[in-house]
């Protein structure tokens, strides 16, 4: 490889070097918040030490980074299992035919604070009262990763989020309190969705159904979810598979804006 190669720039390298980024920021945008971003980066940095040393002719250096390179490939497909099959199912769940939805796949590239304005004060405060009623209750905000897969097990809806909304939505009477409901935007989209249920065996045993099924879709996509317990009436929030504490409905407000954008 010579120094000055890069001199010779033609239009399908800029294509090149725009997709590149492209992937790799998708990528990050999967990993982001998990400990999986410090292995990305760490793995991004020794790529371009690589890089460098193989431009400056170093030739030791550049073999043995080289050959970390090529058995640290294989080493993230089982790093980043979870992180994969969140790709996968955005690429598999996303009707490409569909002009919204194609929108709502390129969305990062727009300023998250624009494209999500979901009123994340009205679902807390619907939560508060729902627990203090025992009212059970199961709310997951749609965030990258569509969620195509699990809106087709319930019904299709389209209502704007207000507290009297999500309250008749799971008043124990309702026939549609069973199962969770899907937010998109400001927007319940669907409601009565079968999740998946994890079967993690470190879940504490009190925890049920709901909170099973909320750690389950969070495991499988970038979604976060709102869970309300039927019996203790306390409200429990969800993220990558894991329970996020919170002392107070003020705080869980705030970690609902960040993880939206």
């Amino acid at each position: 490889m010579k120094i000055f190669d890069f001199l010779n720039f033609t239009i399908i390298d800029l294509v090149d070097i725009v997709l590149v980024a492209f992937l790799l920021y998708y990528v990050y945008k999967l990993v982001k918040g998990t400990v999986a971003v410090n292995i990305f980066i760490g793995f991004g940095i020794i790529y371009l030490i690589w890089r460098i040393t193989e431009v400056l002719q170093m030739h030791m250096m550049s073999s043995i980074f080289g050959s970390f390179m090529s058995v640290g490939f294989f080493a993230l497909i089982v790093l980043f299992q979870q992180e994969i099959r969140k790709f996968l199912l955005t690429i598999g769940s996303t009707n490409l035919a569909n002009r919204k939805n194609i929108k709502k796949y390129f969305r990062f590239f727009k300023d998250d604070g624009f494209d999500i304005q979901t009123n994340i004060k009205a679902l807390v405060t619907a939560c508060e009262k729902l627990g203090n009623s025992r009212t059970g209750a199961l709310l997951v905000i749609e965030r990258n990763t569509p969620l195509d897969f699990v809106k087709n097990t319930g019904d299709n809806m389209y209502i704007k989020i207000t507290v009297p909304i999500i309250e008749s939505i799971f008043y124990k009477n309702s026939p549609l309190h069973d199962g969770a409901v899907i937010i998109n935007g400001n927007y319940i989209v669907a409601t009565r969705v079968v999740l998946p249920v994890s079967n993690e065996r470190s879940i504490p045993l009190r925890f049920g159904l709901r909170h099973r099924a909320a750690i389950g879709i969070t495991d499988k996509t970038d979604a976060v979810v709102l869970v309300v317990s039927e019996e203790t009436g306390q409200i429990s929030y969800i993220k990558d598979g894991q329970f996020t504490l919170f002392d107070n409905t003020d705080e869980l407000i705030t970690l609902i804006e960040e993880d939206l954008g």
